[in-house]
C-alpha cells in the first residue's frame, strides 16, 4: 500500500510544512544556542559551573525571581479584581470593561515604559504631585530602579493575568451562587466557599502565563532600570551584544528555556492549562 493509502497519512502530510517550519525556525536555533553555550570559549561545563560560582550570575537570578514574583502576585491581586468586576457587570457594562483591559495591549510596551518615566522621574507628575501637597519634601526614587521596574511591568502584564480568570469565572455557573445564597450563605461565604475555589484554575493559569512573561521580559526593565537593575532577558543581552561572551550569554538563555519548560510542566500537573487557553475545546 503507498504512503499516500495508508491511514492517517494525509493528515501527516498537512502538518508537515508547519512541522517543517518549526524545526528550522525554532527548535533548530534553540539546538544552536545550547551547542554554543558548550563550546564557547571551549568545550565543557564552565559556563554552567558559573550558576553555582559567580556571585553576578546570582544576583542577576535571583534579581529576576525577585522581580517575576513580585510582579505576578501584584498582577494576579489587581487582575482578580478587574476580572470579578467584570463577571458580575452588566453585559453592557462588560463590553466597556473587556475594551479598557484591551487598550492598552494595541498601545506599544516602548510607548507604555517611556510613558512610566515621565510619570515616575524626579521631576515627573506623581513627585510633582506629591510635593505640591506638601506630602514630600524631596523627590522620590521612583524610577531607574527595581520599583520602577515592577510598576511599569504590572501595567503590562494585568491584561494577561486578566483574561484567563475572565475565561475561568464565567464557566461559573450563577445557580450555584444562588443556591449558596437560597442555603443562607452570606455575599462573603459565597465568595469564599464558592466562587474562590471555582475560579482558582484561572488564577493558577493566569499565574504561569504572567510568570513566564516575566522571566523572558526586556524592555520594560531595560528602560525603567536604567542599567542599575539587570533582569535575565538584559543581562543576555549584555553578554552577547557589549562584553561579546557568547558562552555566557546563551547559558543563561537556556537556563531561561529550561526554567520556562520545567514551570509549565509543573503545573500542568496541577491544572489543565490546554483548557484553561481555550486549547481544550
Amino acid at each position: 500500500m503507498s504512503a499516500a493509502g495508508r491511514p492517517g497519512a494525509g493528515w501527516w502530510l498537512l502538518i508537515l510544512p508547519a512541522f517543517l517550519l518549526l524545526v528550522v525556525f525554532y527548535l533548530a536555533p534553540i539546538v544552536q544556542v545550547l551547542a554554543i553555550s558548550v563550546t564557547e570559549p571551549e568545550f565543557g561545563l564552565e559556563n554552567y559551573e558559573r550558576l553555582l560560582t559567580s556571585s553576578a550570575v546570582q544576583r542577576v537570578i535571583f534579581t529576576t525571581l525577585r522581580i517575576c514574583i513580585i510582579t505576578t502576585a501584584l498582577a494576579l491581586l489587581l487582575g482578580y479584581a478587574i476580572a470579578y468586576a467584570i463577571t458580575l457587570a452588566s453585559p453592557r457594562a462588560r463590553g466597556w470593561w473587556i475594551l479598557a483591559v484591551l487598550v492598552p495591549l494595541w498601545i506599544s510596551v516602548l510607548v507604555r515604559a517611556f510613558a512610566w518615566v515621565t510619570l515616575l522621574r524626579r521631576q515627573g507628575l506623581v513627585n510633582n504631585t506629591l510635593m505640591e501637597a506638601g506630602l514630600i519634601g524631596e523627590p522620590l526614587p521612583l524610577v531607574w530602579n527595581e520599583f520602577g521596574i515592577v510598576v511599569g511591568m504590572v501595567h503590562y502584564m494585568v491584561p494577561f493575568a486578566v483574561l484567563p480568570m475572565l475565561s475561568s469565572m464565567r464557566e461559573i455557573d450563577p445557580r450555584l451562587l444562588a443556591a449558596a445564597r437560597g442555603l443562607g450563605a452570606s455575599r462573603g461565604e459565597v465568595f469564599r466557599r464558592v466562587f474562590l475555589p471555582l475560579s482558582l484554575p484561572g488564577v493558577i493559569a493566569s499565574g504561569v502565563l504572567v510568570f513566564i512573561f516575566s522571566l523572558g521580559f526586556y524592555i520594560t526593565p531595560a528602560i525603567l532600570g536604567g542599567g542599575k537593575t539587570l533582569m535575565v532577558a538584559e543581562w543576555i543581552s549584555l553578554q552577547i551584544l557589549d562584553l561579546i561572551r557568547w558562552g555566557l550569554g546563551t547559558m543563561m538563555a537556556t537556563v531561561l528555556v529550561v526554567a520556562i519548560l520545567v514551570t509549565l510542566a509543573v503545573f500542568s500537573r496541577i491544572v489543565d492549562l490546554r483548557r484553561i487557553f481555550g486549547a481544550g475545546a
